[in-house]
């Protein structure tokens, strides 16, 4: 039966949709699908007019659209952005839909995202004088977003400056970005190199950086409330972020980095005075969290668990301190009851634990995949081997042994008839010289400096098996008369004819080196009911003596080798006169059985 498609691991077809779709596009839809659930949650919830959420979506999804098309055409899909930006504004005011924050104030998490990606696609693909004024409309339509959709109660100056600073991070973030991606050529070596870094390590810690964006979400609609309070906590969290993501590159340093910022954080918190209004579980955002967890499973994954603990136990420190003077909300309130002291403690063990788990598991089918790589190398260097060994059989016993023939008639004519033993002196050096011209193609073949678009001992290949097989027979140079008897068509699979003319070279050899007193052979090939039929016998009788240049055994041996990848039929032994015969059917069509 046909072999069955290898199935792909849930990891491998993320990674596949990913890079079909592209990793903006999958940012973007990420993002919207979680506005979808937000939003839907929002409008089901019995706060406030019914259903009156789902007004935000129109502009969300037109958002979505522009941010897509900008990737043909920048400039005009950033403009209609803008527009939209105020457009829905005045919408969503005029229907009294209240607006939610992400990272910029009253915009959701698509909005942002599709507005950072226009910017950046601006940038990078625009006229500078283009994109400057690209760029400015959104800004404006960001603007009259942020200070002119529906709001409860009037914007804080908080508020504002939280707004204008993350805006200002992302714009300037999107703006370097694409402007370094501008390349009148194309990318270079190293860039390339870079780039493959860093998407193989995205795909590596997607789980990670999704739970992590979601997390620092978190934190940043929780920021709106605690104003500039918050900001201290949140950069610690954004620097435990990127930590966490960059990790597998040096997870020991990551870990001790992500220690210390937990500590900052832990340190700093008493004295923010943050109370209920920024997200703290167990006296730890839950960014820095995720992003100790994240490092933890890293760490684990890369080095042996014995190595691993001291680094983990520097971790484990600041947490502590943290769940000790940030547990409680008020100020300088330290937690100090045994019993939610307990509770903290199995809570933080069960986390570890889940943790070093994963980590080893990780472990062990990386290297349960290292293995299965090695094992696949090691085979395919076996099989490579096989081939050249059966290669160089054949071409060495070939030539060698005609050689020898040669020389053994030379020097027993010599004496009574000088001019056969010259003639045969020229048979020689002929046969040397064609010996050295295949073993230079072997080498050369060895050494993969075949020409361009040759594959591995292809210049030795057939392509007309019947020219080839008289060739062979013309110049085998054993003293025996050969008869062939061809009836093929004109074109055969390339690895059967190749395999055949082997094979015939092989038995040939065979003929002047172990068929004693042998006068005549015969060479018979033809097509049988779709399989190539040879035969290959002689008259001779089996010597007494060990022939020249010794036996070692390893014609039959790679002849049947030959066969069975073909899977063909071979059978060699004594014929019914007495003489030698070899016998192969290789099959025209590949094997539907293989597997």
């Amino acid at each position: 039966m046909p072999e069955a498609p290898p199935v792909q691991s849930f990891s491998a077809r993320v990674a596949e949709l990913v890079r079909r779709l592209g990793m903006p596009v999958v940012v973007l839809l990420a993002s919207l699908l979680f506005d979808l659930v937000f939003i839907t949650d929002a409008a089901l919830d019995n706060h406030g007019p019914g259903f009156v959420d789902f007004a935000l979506l129109p502009g969300i999804v037109a958002m979505v659209g522009c941010a897509i098309w900008a990737r043909r055409r920048a400039a005009v899909a950033a403009m209609v952005g803008a527009f939209a930006l105020a457009f829905f504004t005045i919408f969503q005011r005029y229907l009294h839909t209240p607006a939610y924050s992400s990272v910029l104030a009253n915009l959701s998490i698509t909005d942002v995202v599709a507005g950072t990606e226009m910017v950046y696609y601006v940038a990078r693909r625009v006229r500078p004088g283009v994109a400057f004024a690209v760029i400015s409309s959104l800004v404006v339509g960001a603007l009259i977003a942020v200070f002119g959709r529906y709001t409860y109660g009037d914007i804080s100056d908080s508020t504002i400056l939280s707004a204008l600073l993350f805006g200002s991070f992302l714009l300037g973030a999107a703006v370097v970005i694409g402007v370094s991606g501008r390349t009148r050529t194309g990318p270079s070596e190293k860039r390339m190199r870079r780039l493959r870094r860093v998407n193989a390590l995205v795909m590596g810690q997607w789980p990670l950086i999704a739970a992590l964006a979601i997390a620092l979400l978190f934190e940043f609609g929780y920021s709106y409330d605690s104003g500039t309070r918050g900001f201290p906590v949140l950069f610690c969290s954004i620097g435990a972020a990127v930590i966490a993501v960059l990790s597998p590159r040096r997870p020991g340093d990551a870990i001790l980095g992500v220690a210390g910022l937990l500590l900052l954080s832990s340190l700093v918190t008493p004295f923010l005075h943050l109370g209920y209004d920024y997200p703290l579980v167990a006296g730890t955002s839950p960014t820095q969290i995720v992003a100790g967890i994240g490092v933890v499973v890293n760490l684990v994954r890369a080095v042996p668990l014995a190595k691993a603990w001291p680094r983990i136990t520097v971790l484990a420190i600041p947490v502590a301190i943290g769940a000790f003077l940030n547990t409680h909300p008020g100020p300088y309130r330290l937690m100090t009851d045994p019993q939610e002291l307990g509770s903290l403690v199995v809570a933080a063990g069960l986390v570890l634990g889940i943790s070093v788990a994963v980590g080893l598991f990780l472990r062990s089918r990386d290297s349960e995949r290292t293995q299965v790589m090695k094992a696949a190398v090691t085979d395919a260097q076996t099989t490579e081997r096989m081939a050249l060994a059966r290669e160089l059989h054949d071409v060495v016993a070939h030539h060698v042994t005609g050689i020898v023939v040669q020389a053994q008639a030379a020097r027993m004519m010599g004496e009574k008839n000088p001019q056969l033993a010259l003639e045969a002196m020229g048979r020689i050096e002929d046969a040397g010289t064609e010996a050295l011209a295949a073993m230079r193609r072997l080498v050369r073949s060895m050494r993969g400096d075949a020409p361009a678009g040759a594959s591995e001992l292809s210049e030795q290949a057939t392509t007309d098996l019947d020219a080839d097989l008289r060739k062979l027979v013309e110049g085998a140079n054993h003293n025996i008369e050969t008869t062939l008897v061809l009836n093929l068509p004109p074109h055969l699979p390339h690895e059967v004819g190749r395999s055949a003319l082997r094979l015939v070279q092989e038995s040939l050899t065979n003929v002047g080196k172990h068929a004693a007193d042998a006068t005549e052979a015969l060479v018979h090939a033809e097509v049988v009911r779709n399989e190539l039929h040879l035969e290959v016998r002689d008259n001779g009788r089996e010597r007494a003596h060990r022939p020249a240049g010794g036996s070692g055994g390893y014609g039959l041996v790679g002849m049947r080798e030959r066969v069975a990848l073909l899977h063909g039929r071979l059978t060699a032994g004594r014929g019914p006169d007495g003489g030698w015969r070899v016998e192969a059917w290789l099959p025209l069509e590949a094997n539907g059985d293989d597997e």
